[in-house]
């Protein structure tokens, strides 16, 4: 059943009310309500203190999140070659596929008409985090059309040159940036070899400079770090096991960064 929110309802509201509802709509797990409440709030004022951004990096995560998870089941249950329901399959993936598509390029337009242009040029952690969070929703629409894979590896290089210039080692979005940009090569352009190297370089450059973290983002840090060489680990032993494919598929193709909210939770992975 279709959400009935209807947001003009709640009348104009000011940006300090449209927040208090997006956190409203988050306990209540209404991520969908919570999507529409801020993308409102951006096309009023796109100038998002972290708190705001990282409401709206989980609103879109969980809603894009569960429909990935629907594609890949559908996906894999319909390549099987005994598959009675084939063909219906087929048109239900496709329907999810369009959902993906609206919503992946919702959030594409909120950060190119919006977001990104409010930050350009500052060269700080918002900047390098929006351009990030473009290469994402391109990665996603990227594993059913995969002429966007260009455009995530775009988005994801511009934020790279970024953060290596202007953000430590250690800082989580930075490894963020890496963690993911590595699973795109992996999964979206079949590029083991710069899959590992992007993914080893940032993993030892922050194991060198781990004294330097503070208890506000070690944490984080850490995880992502876990997360990179986890990752390396599997791409590692498929490489060795299947050394004559230059770009190995695999089910689980490796563990990409959560959403703010859902550090603890690191279940989300690329197939």
């Amino acid at each position: 059943m279709v959400s009935k929110f209807d947001l003009a309802s709640f009348g104009d509201l000011a940006k300090a009310d449209l927040i208090i509802l997006a956190r409203v709509a988050e306990t209540a797990e209404r991520y969908e309500d919570m999507c529409t409440v801020l993308k409102k709030m951006i096309e009023t004022d796109a100038q998002l203190s972290v708190e705001e951004r990282n409401l709206l990096s989980v609103a879109y995560k969980n809603v894009v999140g569960s429909r990935r998870a629907s594609w890949r089941t559908i996906q894999n249950e319909a390549s099987a070659p005994d598959s009675d329901e084939k063909a219906l399959m087929e048109k239900y993936r496709k329907e999810i596929e369009e959902e993906l598509d609206h919503i992946c390029g919702e959030v594409l337009s909120l950060l190119t008409d919006h977001l990104i242009p409010q930050v350009k040029d500052k060269k700080d952690e918002s900047e390098v985090f929006y351009l990030k969070m473009a290469g994402d929703y391109y990665r996603y629409l990227a594993e059913f059309r995969t002429e966007k894979g260009e455009q995530a590896s775009d988005f994801y290089q511009q934020a790279l040159e970024l953060a290596k210039q202007h953000l430590h080692e250690t800082h989580p979005t930075r490894l963020g940036l890496a963690l993911n940009f590595s699973v795109c090569y992996y999964e979206i352009l079949k590029n083991p070899t710069k899959a590992c190297q992007l993914a080893k370089e940032a993993f030892d450059e922050a194991i060198q400079k781990l004294d330097s973290l503070d208890d506000a983002s070690y944490k984080d840090s850490t995880l992502i770090m876990q997360l990179l060489r986890d990752n390396l680990t599997l791409w590692t032993s498929e490489s060795e096991n299947d050394a004559e494919d230059e770009a190995p598929t695999t089910t689980d193709g490796g563990e990409e960064e959560a959403a703010p909210a859902e550090k603890e939770k690191t279940d989300d992975k690329t197939e």
